[in-house]
C-alpha cells in the first residue's frame, strides 16, 4: 500500500475556505455562543491541521470535521472559566424576503432553535444535529462520536423528545 502524500498548506488552505461556514454554523448549533465561535472554529481548524494526514479522504470530510468541531466545543464549553450563555439569535443579516412579518418569523423561528438546542444535553446534542439537522445516518453518527450505535439511538430518542419539550415550553413562555 503507498503512503498518502503529506497535506500542504495549499491542500488546508481550500479546506478552510471551502468548509469555514459549515465548522461555524456546526458550532452555533452546538451551542457556542456567537462571541466565541470565531475563536472555536479556529481551534477546529487548529485541530483539523494536525489531523489532517490522517483523514482518508476515501470518507466524507463534513462528518470528519463535525466530529472535530464536537470534540472542541465539548472542550470549549466544559472549561471552568468559560460561563454558560444561552444562545441568542445570530445577527441581523441581509435577507431576501419581501416583509419585515417574514424576516421576524424567521427571526424567532432560528432562536426557538437555538434556545431548544441550548436545553439538550452535549452528548445528545451532537447526535441530534447530525442526524436531524445535518442528515447523516445514525451508524456515521456513532462512528464519527465514538459511541456505540445502540447509543447513538437512544441519545438521538432522547434527544428528541428534550428538543419537543423545550420547544413546547419556550412556545408557552412566549
Amino acid at each position: 500500500m503507498e503512503p498518502r502524500p503529506t497535506p500542504t498548506r495549499a491542500d488546508f488552505n481550500r479546506l478552510y475556505e471551502a468548509e469555514f461556514d459549515y465548522v461555524w454554523s456546526t458550532l452555533r448549533r452546538l451551542g457556542i455562543s456567537e462571541a466565541n465561535v470565531e475563536d472555536v472554529a479556529h481551534d477546529v481548524f487548529i485541530t483539523a491541521w494536525k489531523k489532517l494526514a490522517d483523514y482518508d479522504p476515501t470518507r466524507p470530510l463534513r462528518p470528519w470535521l463535525f466530529g472535530i468541531a464536537y470534540r472542541v466545543a465539548s472542550d470549549f464549553r466544559d472549561r471552568a472559566w468559560q460561563k454558560r450563555e444561552v444562545a441568542d439569535a445570530e445577527p441581523d443579516s441581509v435577507d431576501e424576503r419581501p416583509t419585515p412579518e417574514g424576516q421576524l418569523q424567521t427571526k424567532q423561528a432560528k432562536q426557538l432553535v437555538l434556545a431548544a438546542l441550548e436545553s439538550i444535553p452535549m452528548e445528545r446534542r451532537g447526535v441530534f444535529v447530525m442526524h436531524e439537522l445535518e442528515g447523516h445516518g445514525i451508524p456515521q453518527v456513532a462512528e464519527v462520536l465514538s459511541v456505540p450505535l445502540n447509543t447513538a439511538y437512544s441519545r438521538l430518542r432522547l434527544a428528541r423528545r428534550d428538543f419537543q419539550q423545550a420547544v413546547e415550553r419556550l412556545r408557552g413562555a412566549s
